[in-house]
């Protein structure tokens, strides 16, 4: 039977590395991946990360298994961060469990979102690509609205989209540094849609899957704790790939919020239901080592000291590309230093990048997404020449 299975296309971005690796030019420029990287290009282990490992090392006498709901102390430690430290179980409506990775979360919601009646889930395109296909595998309609135009989001989009929803509908937003724009939601934008949401038959589901680098942990938190604060029921996803740097450990949470706390039992256990189905146990090492960060504060101190560090040079390419603008009379770079994350969208034509990649050795995805955190202070000045050679040229 197996012969009747249906070819596949291959992930765009697992070829694009493939390409990139074959490349000998030894100034080559890798923006293509998403992961963070430092001034000299690598993406080491957080130091406060090998800490944590180290005492796990010596404390830690099990691996049994934890249960669907993993690490629950994982999960607890990490709310003070996403809904405040004023009672981030907010009077027991807010809980969760672990899961693998931001990927199994925003699954994890999907799924518990369908066995509670959802079959439409509103999305703001570009988004990141994981989103759709979650979405269709679950046989969920998809309902696309473009996320942002002319370099702002489409808050007025959004707010229709929202006021107009029926019965069995969500909405899927990105909390903070929107992937692939960049593009975010002001604080401003976020009471709106909140209050929205409040008198809405939609469910909100926010997926946070980089907190921390966009403008601080609080402030890339505020539309979370805006939705927390004013509508009855929502849905979150919570990635610690990014600002923990455990990509490969696969470390992530689902939470709800309903109502009253009967409520909350109840979506907790579709959720535990739905985990063993998936995955049965959630993988544990990555999220004892960030328990164990958030459990000690001299290691929380230094873990939030390289997320600032973080945060700060992407501030710094993100201005230094915005300062290039005169220099790049065919794109709109200024409008990249007011927007937050790893990720930013440059509008190249595919013949524009392809001549990036073959004639100067710069790698992006094809939709001309670039991860900012692939450009340091010793290839910013190639990739800025490069990117007006290919713009002044016609096609």
């Amino acid at each position: 039977m197996l012969e009747n299975l249906t070819p596949q296309k291959p992930d765009a971005l697992l070829a694009l590395i493939k390409m990139y690796a074959a490349d000998e030019r030894d100034d080559k420029i890798d923006l293509g991946v998403g992961v963070y990287r430092t001034g000299d290009g690598g993406t080491p282990v957080f130091r406060s990360i090998k800490a944590a490992e180290e005492r796990l090392l010596g404390s830690q006498t099990s691996k049994a298994y934890l249960g669907p709901e993993g690490d629950m102390g994982f999960v607890h430690a990490l709310m003070p961060y996403l809904f405040g430290t004023d009672d981030p179980a907010k009077g027991g409506r807010i809980d969760g469990m672990q899961t693998p990775g931001g990927t199994g979360a925003v699954r994890l919601a999907l799924a518990v979102a369908k066995n509670a009646g959802v079959t439409r889930i509103h999305l703001g395109e570009p988004s990141w690509p994981n989103h759709a296909q979650i979405i269709d595998d679950l046989g969920l309609e998809r309902a696309a609205f473009d996320h942002a135009s002319d370099g702002r989001a489409n808050v007025d989009t959004l707010l229709s989209i929202i006021e107009r929803a029926a019965e069995g509908e969500a909405v899927l937003l990105h909390g903070c540094c929107h992937n692939p724009t960049g593009i975010d939601y002001t604080d401003g934008d976020w009471d709106r849609i909140a209050d929205a949401f409040a008198g809405s038959r939609a469910l909100p589901i926010v997926d946070v899957a980089y907190q921390g680098l966009g403008r601080g942990f609080d402030e890339d938190a505020y539309g979370v704790r805006r939705i927390v604060d004013t509508v009855d029921e929502a849905l979150f996803c919570y990635s610690c790939d990014k600002n923990f740097g455990l990509y490969r450990d696969r470390v992530g949470a689902f939470y709800a919020m309903t109502k009253a706390p009967d409520d909350l039992k109840l979506v907790l256990s579709n959720a535990s239901a739905l985990a063993r189905a998936n995955w049965s146990m959630p993988p544990d090492h990555g999220a004892a080592a960030v328990r164990e960060i958030l459990d000690d504060d001299d290691l929380t101190e230094d873990w939030q000291d390289e997320v600032a560090s973080m945060r700060q040079r992407l501030g710094e390419m993100r201005e230094a590309l915005g300062g290039a603008d005169n220099r790049v009379p065919g794109l709109d770079l200024t409008r990249l230093s007011q927007q937050y994350g790893l990720f930013a969208m440059l509008d190249l034509t595919p013949q524009q990048i392809q001549r990036l990649r073959d004639e100067h050795g710069i790698y992006m995805a094809g939709s001309g997404r670039i991860n900012v955190a692939g450009l340091t202070r010793g290839n910013i000045g190639k990739f800025i020449d490069a990117l007006a050679q290919v713009t002044a040229r016609t096609s």
